[in-house]
């Protein structure tokens, strides 16, 4: 703002404050009567003779303003975005820490499922153990009389009549082929 204009607009001013002050006042009114041409006059003068510092100054307030304005829309805005992002980071630990927790009664089950399966097969073998145990007891006494039986020296009779056999002798056949040298296996893989 030059000097000049500074003057300008106070001299402006002042005349306007002089015009204001000399009008003549109404009757029973505090009110006064001011001639309007002239006081139009001089504000636009002063209107015209402002400096452009301040019309840029003005503008600048009034930016500061709208500026401020955003700026606090901003902030709360990032402060609902804190907000709403710390709920979802403590949701997400809360999830995190319920899912670990059913991962490990998950885990507790399956390990307890998995040894009392592992015994009740343990116990189920054992039963077929057992069973097959008593069967091959059997087995091996029938097989030990078959053997005592067989090792039993057996007399040759005679024969009354020629093509007539003993009826031991029906149970010998059954075990030896005669007409092979060697006895017959029993092979359970053939016998499929």
């Amino acid at each position: 703002m030059s000097d000049q204009q500074a003057y300008d607009l106070e001299t402006i001013l002042r005349e306007l404050r002089d015009v204001v002050d000399s009008a003549r006042t109404m009757p029973m009114s505090a009110s006064v009567l001011v001639n309007r041409e002239e006081t139009l006059e001089l504000i636009d003068e002063a209107l015209a003779s402002m400096p452009e510092e301040l019309r840029h100054a003005r503008w600048l307030i009034k930016e500061r303003d709208e500026y401020l304005v955003q700026a606090r829309r901003d902030a709360e805005d990032i402060v609902d975005a804190g907000r709403v992002q710390a709920e979802r980071m403590v949701e997400r630990t809360e999830v995190a820490r319920e899912a670990r927790r059913v991962a490990q009664q998950v885990i507790a089950q399956a390990e307890a499922d998995s040894r009392r399966l592992r015994h009740e097969a343990e116990d189920y073998i054992d039963q077929k153990l057992a069973a097959f145990e008593v069967v091959l007891e059997r087995t091996m006494q029938t097989v030990q009389k078959g053997r005592e039986q067989l090792q039993a020296v057996v007399e040759p009779l005679a024969a009354n009549e020629v093509g007539e056999t003993h009826p031991l002798d029906d149970g010998y056949e059954a075990l030896y082929d005669l007409a092979e040298p060697e006895p017959q296996m029993f092979d359970q893989d053939l016998d499929e």
